[in-house]
């Protein structure tokens, strides 16, 4: 089986893992699971999944500490999947490191969904000096940026936060991420700065900035580039 089919599933509750084996296994994804943190932990390490599904009500280890252990060292994609649905519990986990967040009960054909695209975007080579959307160009190392091959005239700024999300396409960056990124800790509550400058780079880049296809507010969290 393809490595990319390699998932690890880390939840303590025994029917999630057996509706999760029935769902992931029916897509040709071979699973491998952990029942606690520690056992992921270890999983993680030897098992080399190319995704880890991760609840965050374990019973040995927090887990969005859990979470951070992990992303000291694990680059592959971590989706949670957890009873918990505050804003702030989706907040803490993506800037934590999650490149997902899927609430119980889930749809089967939903999470197969993120999954599919999760793994698609982590095999993509984000570190590439172009990164092209259909008619919008981003050249990396010249900061140059083309659409309809005509160039689009971008501030530094404009261009260091169009970029940031370009490079996590797919990913929901949270405002205190982008803010801490772009202008640094001291602005983790100006998120006024992201709205002024979102709406400014859709103004450059949208097709119809009214109805963004690139740049996607997720309300109350943050933005992503790209459906």
């Amino acid at each position: 089986m393809a490595p990319e089919n390699n998932i690890l599933v880390i939840d303590d509750e025994a029917q999630i893992r057996r509706l999760l084996e029935i769902t992931l296994s029916s897509h040709n994804y071979n699973i491998s699971f952990a029942s606690n943190g520690k056992e992921g932990l270890i999983a993680a390490a030897t098992y080399h999944p190319s995704l880890i599904i991760l609840d965050l009500g374990l019973p040995d280890i927090e887990g969005l500490e859990l979470l951070l252990k992990l992303r000291e060292w694990f680059s592959k994609p971590i989706i949670v999947l957890s009873v918990r649905n505050s804003e702030e519990d989706i907040i803490n986990a993506l800037d934590r490191g999650a490149n997902d967040y899927l609430t119980k009960p889930f749809r089967s054909g939903e999470l197969i969904a993120r999954i599919r695209a999760a793994i698609r975007l982590s095999e993509e080579k984000k570190d590439s000096p172009l990164l092209e959307f259909g008619s919008l160009n981003i050249d990396m190392i010249n900061h140059v940026v083309r659409k309809n091959d005509e160039i689009i005239k971008l501030t530094a700024t404009e261009f260091s936060l169009l970029s940031l999300l370009a490079k996590n396409h797919g990913r929901v960056l949270t405002h205190q991420f982008l803010l801490k990124e772009i202008w640094g800790y001291s602005y983790l509550e100006q998120t006024q700065y992201l709205r002024v400058f979102i709406a400014q780079l859709r103004k450059k880049i949208e097709d119809n900035p009214s109805k963004p296809e690139l740049l996607i507010t997720e309300s109350g969290i943050g933005y992503r580039f790209g459906n």
